[in-house]
């Protein structure tokens, strides 16, 4: 006769798979700050190419430079929202108070930032040329 099976409070797998997804988090955190890191960079490589090519102070916007700090920012926010998030998933399952089935509130608002994000880079790409 098997066991019966412990409560998702006390299988150690439960935790793990809670590391493993804090975890990711993180990467997703790193990823932005460095995309953000990296589109505000290539701002000024553009300017460069730019004064390079045509010898005249080089006309600019600044978007780059601008949506780059958005996204570094937006980085640090994923890292200290899931920092908050898995102390908070932990005492819920050591206390036995987690429930199942919770729709993740943070991958959510992440999921509607970045789309609006693609949307705006998409027709700032169409409008300018």
């Amino acid at each position: 006769m098997a066991p019966p099976p412990q409560p998702a409070e006390q299988d150690p797998r439960v935790y793990f798979a809670a590391e493993r997804t804090f975890l990711a988090w993180i990467r997703t955190g790193l990823g932005l700050m460095g995309i953000g890191f990296a589109v505000s960079r290539f701002g000024l490589f553009l300017r460069q190419i730019t004064a390079a090519q045509s010898h005249l102070p080089p006309r600019t916007t600044g978007l780059s430079l601008w949506s780059g700090v958005f996204l570094v920012a937006l980085g640090v926010i994923v890292n200290l929202s899931s920092v908050y998030r898995h102390f908070q998933l932990v005492h819920e399952l050591s206390s036995g108070t987690w429930r199942p089935g919770r729709v993740s509130r943070d991958a959510v608002l992440l999921g509607l930032i970045l789309a609006a994000v693609g949307i705006a880079m998409a027709i700032y790409l169409v409008l300018v040329r």
